[in-house]
């Protein structure tokens, strides 16, 4: 996750191969419950930046400089529409059917994709968080329809490692396989 960047534009064809990447991502039923909003320029950039980092201070400044943020979006409604149709077998929109929201998750796979996507084509990119306070101004600037839920924002641009101050991996350190993986048990 690079937390600085240069202002150097991203080419064109680049952008298109991210999202081409983000566009191979799996999908429960192959429902493909997601969009994609990509945000390039001051004009677009500058009002995101100043709703998402609001009385953030000077700690992203180093981030708004990227040229291109992806906002992936979920859609519920997709998912439980594919499920309610008769190759599925289920007869109606229930949610109870999913044991977790796999519309968000899938989405995630998108934005996960990006990011690989980015470090391929030498560039920097970030995942972050948009705070649910802020969902219905960035739905209002952007004219994002009510359905469509962002998982977060994915940054990309060219890094600036003299600038970069570094992340939670500075002060955190990588847990170990034999923490993480249980083989046969727990």
């Amino acid at each position: 996750m690079v937390r600085a960047y240069t202002d150097e534009p991203v080419a064109a064809d680049v952008v298109e191969r991210i999202l081409a990447a983000a566009n191979r991502a799996p999908s429960a039923g192959f429902s493909q419950g997601y969009a994609l909003l990509t945000l390039q320029g001051s004009e677009q950039l500058t009002p995101f930046w100043d709703l998402v980092f609001r009385d953030a201070g000077p700690t992203f400044d180093t981030v708004t400089l990227a040229p291109l943020v992806v906002v992936p979006l979920s859609c519920k409604d997709i998912y439980l529409d594919r499920y309610a149709r008769a190759d599925k077998g289920w007869t109606d929109r229930s949610e109870a059917h999913w044991p977790v929201p796999y519309w968000d998750i899938d989405t995630g796979f998108t934005a996960l994709l990006m990011l690989l996507a980015a470090v391929d084509e030498g560039l920097g990119a970030l995942f972050f968080g948009i705070t649910p306070d802020k969902i219905a101004e960035f739905r209002q600037l952007y004219g994002v329809p009510e359905e469509y839920v962002p998982i977060g924002a994915v940054v990309v641009g060219h890094p600036d490692p003299a600038a970069d101050k570094g992340g939670s991996a500075k002060v955190i350190k990588r847990r170990g396989l034999d923490e993480l993986v249980h083989r046969g048990s727990w």
